[in-house]
């Protein structure tokens, strides 16, 4: 007999059930996922975000981010990156304050600070301590769906990467890429 797949909440379930927090830990030089996509080809054409058109920046995400902020959860991101940056990254890091701006609190490491460091395989975020959902991605960066779990072994080891990564990232007001 075939197993169904469970179906899993969607991110703005998740987010709207957490009460303190939200961790995100991204470990990949690109993404090739469709919602960005787009903005990643305009931004190599030349576009970048208008810090004073709060309108056109990235949405529903903004908004997500900032009624979550607004209810007392703290968003982190960290994001792990080699070095020589890849465009994508550079694409990633000049959108960041539209993040920051929402409420997102975000740092970057550069990966050979991160050698020494126990990291799970694939990215994830951390929902209140109590949820893991990872991220995974095919190898030229798609989408490969997501999986969560509630497994106490799997959280610590992904909130204690994610505040190793923390703890050593530097905040994005002062990474340069």
């Amino acid at each position: 007999m075939q197993q169904r797949k469970q179906q899993l909440a969607t991110f703005k379930e998740l987010l709207n059930s957490a009460k303190h927090s939200a961790v995100h830990l991204e470990m990949r030089d690109s993404y090739a996922v469709d919602y960005e996509t787009s903005g990643f080809a305009a931004w190599k054409a030349g576009h970048r975000a208008n810090p004073d058109d709060r309108e056109s920046w990235w949405r529903p995400w903004l908004d997500l981010v900032s009624h979550a902020v607004e209810r007392g959860v703290v968003m982190r991101r960290a994001r792990i990156v080699s070095e020589p940056v890849t465009d994508y990254i550079k694409f990633e890091h000049s959108g960041t304050f539209t993040n920051i701006a929402a409420g997102e609190q975000v740092r970057w490491l550069p990966r050979r600070q991160a050698s020494d460091l126990a990291l799970p395989g694939n990215d994830f975020w951390v929902f209140d301590d109590h949820l893991v959902r990872f991220n995974h991605f095919t190898g030229d960066g798609g989408d490969a769906g997501e999986e969560d779990t509630k497994d106490a072994g799997v959280i610590r080891l992904c909130q204690h990467a994610f505040d190793s990564v923390w703890a050593r990232g530097i905040p994005h007001e002062e990474y340069k890429v």
